[in-house]
């Protein structure tokens, strides 16, 4: 059982009893005792859930299905307030009951782990509790935006352009989307379809983030309009294919205007070779976009960002999560541009409310016209005292150091043939495999054992969830049966936790 001892945090019988609504004329100062009691008392309970997560002997979970997590939990909103000491015990059961994802065995998303100085930096927002869109109410945090944001740039290869932090990568994919478009036809912000000579067309992988094709449906395309382009056996996009299905839609007279490259695909980590696809792109005019949300982070590695990210100087934009690979809080997502002044034009409203132009001070700073949103929750704090904590070196040997454990996993499985197969080479942090219980191994591997070994994964997944020792993803895809992909993207990860990760699943496989 998880160690959040629910009666542990016990409030003084005087604070107790009250409500929120009797200490809010002091919460201001925080004056009142009992606000500070309270206060104090939610921050112990946090710390402990630090370091909760980062107990090996805990579990990850403890499990139950949902009509059971019901009976367990009180959930109802009531007419009446209820006590601080009732709002102490909710945080408590609330975590008591979550998933711990910064557990070192928790390799299920591709978000994962719990760095300490991003969580910091994520309550220190939530206290100043402001909005991101003009310098006039969050000027320290538009300046901080402004230097962490630059500095992705150069790290792209870019001197100039233009970049701004979007709620999560699916909505930065959007807006490469919409500045693309706004590129090729600026008269479609006002005119709409009309100013488009013909139907639009986008292209990507098979292999591609949903959000790509979610593009095309949102914007008007339709998914018809979203090519899948077909992708080799290790996940990659097939450059002779993009540019046979490019002069395809030319011949029936339809307008290719995006590309979209994936460096790093949620299920395999494929890289697509950016370098081919730029020049496809130049030639057929073409907006090349790169989706990095998941493989950002190897752009800080001088040991793996080539080839990886060779080339990646030469796209128009790129989403990058930090929320990912490199480890900030949910959530930080950021879309770069390298012509400046695009997101502006695109989106622009000039509501007079917000954006005006007779301010005290330089409007530039302002980004709240930059965006399709009006509030922008601010993600850069958490960010930027990461980045600071790390430097720049470091960040590049946190990325290394996932890399590496993710090759140690590949050596371990390499060595346990008998009971593991690797399904391919990784590229990034994912390494999918698929496990062999007793009564398969010797077996000739062909796609009859596959499908065996597929119906293999979700029987072990449920019981690793049973038993919150170990969370490991699995999924099928275009090519295969269920296989387990595991990630390593959490920074308290070792060898020792990997070896664990095999161990178990060999473990609640014995008897399949």
């Amino acid at each position: 059982m998880t160690s959040i001892n629910v009666e542990k945090y016990k409030l003084s019988d005087k604070t107790a009893k009250l409500t929120a609504k009797d200490i809010i004329p002091c919460v201001q100062s925080s004056d009142s005792a009992e606000t500070r009691e309270f206060l104090h008392k939610i921050a112990e309970l946090l710390v402990d859930y630090v370091n909760v997560q980062n107990d090996r002997k805990e579990k990850i979970l403890d499990f139950h299905h949902p009509e059971d997590m019901k009976k367990l939990l009180s959930l109802e909103i009531p007419e009446d307030a209820v006590t601080l000491q009732q709002l102490v015990k909710d945080c408590a059961m609330t975590l008591k009951y979550q998933v711990k994802t910064g557990h070192p065995h928790f390799f299920n998303q591709l978000s994962c782990g719990l760095d300490v100085v991003s969580m910091a930096g994520e309550w220190l927002t939530a206290t100043a509790n402001t909005n991101m869109f003009t310098y006039e109410i969050a000027p320290v945090f538009i300046l901080m935006e402004t230097v962490v944001l630059t500095k992705m740039r150069k790290i792209i290869g870019w001197d100039g352009g233009d970049s701004i932090l979007a709620p999560g990568g699916s909505i930065s994919n959007l807006y490469a989307f919409l500045a693309a478009r706004h590129k090729m036809f600026p008269n479609y912000k006002e005119h709409g379809a009309r100013a488009v000579p013909g139907e639009l067309v986008m292209f990507t992988s098979d292999q591609c983030h949903y959000s790509v094709k979610s593009c095309a449906a949102v914007c008007g395309l339709g998914t018809d309009n979203c090519v899948m382009v077909p992708s080799d056996e290790h996940g990659r996009i097939i450059p002779a294919e993009l540019e046979r299905l490019i002069l395809e839609r030319k011949a029936r007279g339809h307008i290719p205007f995006f590309v979209n490259a994936t460096a790093g695909t949620t299920v395999l980590g494929a890289f697509d070779p950016i370098n081919t696809i730029a020049d496809i792109c130049q030639k057929y005019n073409c907006w090349f976009h790169v989706d990095a949300a998941w493989g950002g982070g190897l752009l800080l590695s001088n040991k793996y960002r080539h080839p990886r990210f060779t080339g990646i100087e030469r796209c128009d934009s790129i989403t990058w999560n930090p929320h990912k690979l490199m480890g900030a809080l949910l959530q930080c997502s950021s879309i770069h541009f390298k012509e400046d002044g695009l997101l502006i034009s695109c989106n622009q409203m000039s509501a007079e409310y917000l954006f005006m132009t007779d301010k005290l001070y330089d409007i530039s700073y302002d980004t709240g016209d930059k965006v399709i949103q009006c509030g922008r929750h601010n993600d850069i704090f958490k960010l930027w005292l990461q980045w600071r904590s790390k430097g720049t070196e470091g960040f590049a040997k946190h990325m290394d150091q996932l890399m590496e454990l993710a090759e140690y996993e590949v050596k371990r499985i390499r060595q346990q043939s008998d009971k593991f197969y690797l399904i391919m080479e990784p590229e990034c942090v994912n390494v999918s495999f698929w496990y062999i219980p007793k009564r398969l191994r010797g077996v000739p591997h062909d796609a009859k054992k596959e499908q065996e070994l597929g119906k293999i994964c979700p029987i072990i997944k449920s019981r690793m969830m049973q038993s919150g020792t170990l969370m490991v993803g699995y999924q099928p895809d275009d090519r295969r049966p269920n296989f387990f992909r595991s990630i390593i993207s959490s920074i308290a990860v070792t060898e020792a936790d990997v070896d664990f990760m095999l161990n178990e699943i060999d473990r609640l496989g014995q008897d399949l």
